[in-house]
């Protein structure tokens, strides 16, 4: 059988529609449905059925598109093996990340990786809810992701996961709010306060869900924002209280402090999805062995409890660490 055409059949199994196989792959729908026509009278048995006004694999189909996967893990470990042999992690790789981790790592392991001849990374951002970044990995080498603890979006989907960080989520308030002199918070402390959310099927979401139940009763989110630059902002501007990453949000506003959550998980994990066969790639794990190093640094360099400028420092902030 045909490479080619083993790869069109898993990508079929995981985009779901020859359409979506055509965009992918850069051919004609009709060219799609006449590769894998070829593969059916090779393969001498039905891959595939009519469900509407689409195709779906069969049984059969579904089969072979796993066995297409072992096939395509084999051949890029072949090709990893020669170009270690060869000591040369050359060519293209795709990366997407969410916003505050690619400020946060990016930079560092785009410079640390310009060191290596023939090695390009092509990154964008993308901000999709939880179970959009396990689609992502059809379209890009590497992944970056995040999810609640103990949450996995992209279980069951075949993907490797690299763990790159477990990072804690503070609260922001304003520099003059009431709670800014506390140690910490609770969610007895927060379910009165007026909210700055995140869009529904976002990961932060999950923690306020947690203060609700805590305190008894809802909580009053005010606005909505996927950027953590805008939330910093209407924090700094006395517009409500929210979750703040502690490792990746930047520089925060000097009037802005940050207090951990006592009694509430509040933390996220901060992970790499590729799929099996692209982890075979030596490029690939070259990236992925830089990103592990680089977030690793960033989490040493944020040892303190909780954080914000200099100027946002209290005095009983001062105690708690000396």
């Amino acid at each position: 059988m045909d490479v080619n055409r083993l790869d069109l059949l898993r990508e079929l199994s995981e985009r779901g529609s020859v359409t979506a196989v055509a965009e992918a792959t850069g051919r004609t729908p009709s060219a799609v449905s006449q590769q894998l026509k070829v593969l059916e009278r090779e393969a001498g048995m039905p891959l595939t059925e009519r469900s509407g006004r689409g195709l779906v694999l069969t049984s059969a189909g579904h089969a072979l598109a796993r066995s297409a996967t072992e096939v395509a893990i084999a051949l890029e470990r072949a090709n990893a093996l020669w170009d270690q042999f060869r000591n040369h992690p050359s060519g293209e790789v795709s990366l997407a990340t969410f916003p505050t981790v690619g400020a946060a790592l990016l930079p560092g392991v785009l410079a640390d990786l310009s060191q290596v001849a023939g090695l390009v990374v092509h990154c964008t951002d993308l901000d999709p809810d939880l179970a959009g970044f396990a689609d992502l990995t059809s379209e890009y080498d590497i992944v970056l992701a995040h999810t609640m603890p103990g949450v996995l979006p992209w279980g069951g989907r075949g993907l490797t996961v690299v763990p790159l960080l477990t990072e804690p989520l503070d609260v922001g308030v304003p520099i003059g709010h009431r709670l800014a002199g506390r140690s910490s918070v609770t969610s007895a402390d927060l379910v009165d306060e007026t909210w700055l959310g995140v869009p529904p099927g976002f990961p932060f979401e999950r923690i306020l869900h947690v203060i609700e139940q805590q305190g008894g009763k809802r909580v009053h989110v005010a606005q909505r924002f996927s950027d953590m630059r805008i939330i910093e902002a209407f924090i700094a501007a006395g517009q409500g209280v929210a979750f703040v990453p502690r490792f990746t949000s930047g520089t925060v506003p000097a009037d802005v402090v940050l207090k951990p959550i006592r009694g509430v998980a509040s933390a996220r994990q901060i992970v790499a999805l590729v799929r099996p066969d692209v982890a075979e790639r030596l490029a690939v794990r070259t990236v992925l062995d830089v990103l592990t190093t680089r977030a690793a640094r960033l989490e040493q360099a944020h040892d303190h409890p909780s954080r914000g400028s200099s100027a946002a420092h209290t005095p009983e902030d001062s105690a708690e660490r000396s």
